[in-house]
C-alpha cells in the first residue's frame, strides 16, 4: 500500500485534509470581481487550499511564486510562460504583436513546454505591464483570469518602489482577479493595512489557521489504522500534541510513523523511532542553522523549546521582542495564540543537543 500521507508539495485529492469551509469560501469568492489576500505561516497549506478551490471553481488561473522570482523581468517571463499553459500561443499571437518588446519564445520538442525570455536591460515594469495587459485583453467580465502570486511580501525586494508601479498597473484591470498569498504576517499586514501603502485595502483579507484538532485527528487515525489498528487513536493524539496541529509537520511525522509500521511492524514505540529518524536526517541542517544564530536568538529558541517563559532578567523585554520579530520573519518562530517554534523537530534537536 502507498504511504497515505503527503507533505512538501501541493496536497490534493485523498491527501487533502479538511479545510472544507475555507475551500468553499474561496471557491465562491473567485467568482466575484474582487481580489483575495490570504495570510498564514509557512506550511499551513495556503497553496493547497487555493489550488483545490480553483480546481473546484473551474476558473482559468496561473500561479507564480515570488520567492522563485529574481527580477521584474523574470516575473514577466514567468507570468507569460504560465499564461501560455492556459492559452495556446497560436490563439493569442495577434496580442503579442502589441508588446513594446517582443519576447523570445522557445518550445521543448520533447515535452512541448514553452520557455519565455526578454532581452537583457529592458525596463521590467514596461514588460510586466505588457504581459498583464495581454492577460487582460484575452479575457472578459464573464471569463476572468485568476492570477495567484504566492509569497507576495517578496514583491518589495524586486525593485525600488515596485509596489507602486505594480498597483498602478493592477488598478486599470477589470478582467483579472488576484489571489495574493503571504507567510510573513507583519509584512503582509504592512502592505495591505497601512494607509500609506499602495495596496491599502486592495482586497478581502483572509487568515488561515491551524487545522481543527478533531478533524485532523480523524484523518490521521483512519490512515494509521492500516498499520496500527490497535493504537492508531493514541498515535494520532501523540502526533498532534507534538506538532501542535501544524499541517505540514503532522503529515511528515504521520508519514514516518506509517513507514516504521510497514518496515518494522514489531517495534515497541514507532512514534519515538519516527521522531528520531527525522531529527537525525535533518541533524546537519539544524546544526548549520544553529551555528548562525547569535546568543540572544539561541537563548530564545532554547526557552521556546523547553517551554520556559521568555521573561527574564538575562535580557531586556525590548531585546527579546525585537529578536522574536526577526525569528518570526525568518520563519523559525510562528505566532498563533502564543510564540512557538515553527519546526517541532528542530525544537527536538535543540532540546537534545543543548541540555
Amino acid at each position: 500500500m502507498e504511504n497515505p500521507f503527503k507533505f512538501g508539495t501541493i496536497v490534493e485529492e485523498e491527501y487533502f485534509t479538511d479545510r472544507v469551509n475555507e475551500v468553499a469560501y474561496i471557491t465562491q469568492f473567485v467568482k466575484s470581481p474582487n481580489h483575495l489576500i490570504l495570510i498564514s505561516p509557512r506550511r499551513f497549506g495556503k497553496s493547497s487550499v487555493v489550488a483545490k478551490a480553483l480546481k473546484q471553481s473551474k476558473c482559468k488561473h496561473i500561479t507564480v511564486n515570488l520567492q522563485q522570482v529574481t527580477s521584474v523581468s523574470d516575473l514577466s517571463s514567468k507570468l507569460l510562460r504560465e499564461f501560455f499553459k492556459v492559452h495556446p500561443m497560436e490563439r493569442i499571437r495577434h496580442l503579442i504583436t502589441h508588446f513594446r518588446v517582443v519576447p523570445t519564445v522557445t518550445t521543448n520538442p520533447m515535452t512541448g513546454s514553452m520557455d519565455v525570455s526578454f532581452q537583457p536591460g529592458v525596463d521590467g515594469t514596461m514588460l510586466l505591464e505588457d504581459v498583464l495587459t495581454l492577460i487582460e485583453k484575452a479575457h472578459s467580465e464573464k471569463d476572468r483570469m485568476i492570477v495567484v502570486m504566492d509569497e507576495f511580501q517578496d514583491i518589495c525586494d524586486l525593485a525600488p518602489k515596485f509596489d507602486r508601479q505594480l498597483r498602478s498597473i493592477m488598478q486599470e484591470q477589470k478582467h483579472i482577479n488576484y489571489i495574493l498569498l503571504g507567510s510573513q504576517e507583519s509584512m503582509m499586514t504592512e502592505i495591505f493595512e497601512n494607509k500609506k501603502s499602495p495596496f491599502y485595502h486592495f482586497g478581502e483579507m483572509m487568515r488561515l489557521g491551524k487545522l481543527p484538532r478533531k478533524d485532523f485527528h480523524r484523518y490521521l487515525s483512519e490512515r494509521l489504522a492500516y498499520c496500527f489498528p490497535d493504537n492508531c487513536v493514541e498515535l494520532s493524539d501523540r502526533i498532534l500534541d507534538h506538532t501542535s496541529c501544524h499541517p505540514y509537520y503532522s503529515q511528515q511525522l504521520a508519514a514516518n510513523i506509517w513507514q516504521v509500521g510497514v518496515l518494522q511492524p514489531d517495534v515497541e514505540d514507532p512514534f519515538k523511532i519516527a521522531i528520531g529518524h527525522i531529527v537525525t536526517t535533518h541533524g546537519l541542517d539544524y546544526e548549520r542553522l544553529w551555528m548562525n544564530f547569535n546568543r540572544t536568538n539561541k537563548w530564545i529558541l532554547q526557552r521556546l523549546s523547553s517551554g520556559k517563559p521568555l521573561q527574564s532578567s538575562d535580557h531586556r523585554t525590548s531585546t527579546i521582542y525585537s529578536a522574536l520579530k526577526r525569528l518570526q520573519k525568518d520563519g523559525y518562530v510562528i505566532y498563533t495564540d502564543r510564540y512557538e517554534m515553527e519546526d517541532p523537530f528542530f525544537r527536538e534537536w535543540i532540546m537534545v543537543n543543548n541540555e
